[in-house]
């Protein structure tokens, strides 16, 4: 999978280091040369000696041996530099262009892709500083893998455990396979949108916007250019998207209407409010009374204004989040709105729809071919969903 790969193995000073001699073997079992380069704690929890007996040649870990100019030629030698684990303090040297050991300057004077597979305790990983350098990291064009959530070394128990080195590896192979998605242009919605009722109250839904993120994160790995148009959630810009935040459904129109004729993709993810209030007050409504009537208007159908303007060769996806008479109102969906396939749930099904990290989902598509398929994690039901796309691309 890896024959011929020139992979740089970076560890830092982490209890993790363990782990990764064990992704140092399956990099090696894959087919990949790799070289490995250590901060001076790494030596600490593993020692040298065990990296150099698996790895291509020996381990670089001083700046100030007789190789000292290693970094150069590392820098100039490797299709890709991994670093796993990746501590808080090699993060922020790394996010602020330090260099104080030999792999700040291995990082520096690499001209090939960088993957960071970071490891630490849960409260330094949710540090605002930490969060702010994974941040930095991404937006310079490296690839910042999750961490995994468990026990720690320090007896807590939450998120800043390093990733299992299988599903590393598997990230690995991923980078250098051939992306599906390559050279396209993908836009995607997610989450909800809010309608102003007065400066406080606002009308919206349960939507957390997980799925629509997930399917812009795995779009992005796999090669597509991917502009991610967002209503208001807590989570975080996907690494490697480009993201509009808008509020109302008017907002989310005019973002994607600017966007969508020049995209290979379209996915409507996003659920988007259907009325809006016909005003909205300039204060704070007090309490008139036992009742209060709001008067509503329609908001613009952007995915039906989507279908009517859909240029040749462009797929478009929606999304049916149903409560009864499910295949059938998303059948009907998929004929009114002029789309090529449209991701049915239902909130019938436990685990399935808003606020859940799982999703239980059937495709069907404008030929009228369904795919069901039974209650997964997010990350993989967007990986099955543009599976589906790619086929469609390829008809």
């Amino acid at each position: 999978m890896l024959q011929d790969r020139k992979i740089i193995l970076a560890v830092s000073g982490s209890i993790a280091a363990y782990k990764a001699v064990y992704l140092l073997r399956g990099l090696k079992k894959a087919g990949a040369t790799v070289r490995v380069v250590c901060t001076p704690d790494t030596a600490r929890f593993v020692g040298p000696l065990t990296f150099s007996s698996l790895a291509d040649g020996g381990v670089f870990d001083d700046l100030w041996g007789a190789n000292w100019s290693e970094h150069v030629a590392l820098g100039t030698w490797a299709d890709l530099m991994l670093v796993a684990p990746a501590t808080a303090n090699t993060l922020a040297k790394m996010a602020h262009g330090q260099c104080d050991n030999a792999l700040l300057a291995v990082f520096l004077a690499a001209r090939c892709p960088v993957m960071i597979a970071p490891a630490m305790d849960a409260d330094m990983y949710l540090h605002p500083r930490t969060q702010a350098n994974l941040q930095a990291l991404a937006a310079d064009g490296h690839r910042v893998l999750p961490v995994s959530q468990g026990f720690l070394a320090s007896g807590l128990e939450g998120p800043g455990r390093l990733l299992e080195p299988e599903v590393i590896l598997a990230e690995v192979v991923a980078h250098f396979a051939s992306p599906a998605l390559a050279g396209k242009r993908v836009l995607i919605t997610a989450g909800p949108t809010r309608e102003a009722i007065d400066p406080v109250r606002y009308l919206s839904n349960h939507s957390t916007g997980k799925m629509g993120y997930a399917l812009a994160a795995e779009a992005a790995r796999r090669g597509a250019a991917v502009t991610l148009v967002s209503g208001p959630t807590s989570l975080p810009d996907p690494a490697g998207v480009e993201t509009l935040r808008v509020q109302s459904t008017q907002d989310m129109y005019e973002a994607v209407m600017a966007r969508a004729a020049g995209q290979d993709i379209v996915i409507m993810s996003a659920a988007v409010a259907d009325y809006t209030p016909v005003t909205v007050a300039e204060q704070k409504l007090k309490k008139q009374g036992d009742n209060l009537t709001i008067v509503l208007r329609r908001t613009p159908d952007i995915l039906h204004t989507l279908g009517q303007h859909k240029p040749p060769g462009q797929i478009l996806v929606g999304f049916a989040l149903e409560t009864d008479q499910e295949e059938a109102h998303a059948r009907e969906k998929l004929r009114k709105k002029n789309l090529d396939l449209i991701v049915l749930n239902s909130l019938r099904d436990p685990g399935a729809g808003f606020a859940h990290d799982t999703n239980k989902i059937t495709l069907i598509d404008r030929t009228g071919d369904l795919q069901a398929f039974p209650l997964k994690s997010k990350k993989q039901v967007a990986g099955d969903i543009l599976d589906r796309i790619v086929s469609l691309l390829n008809v």
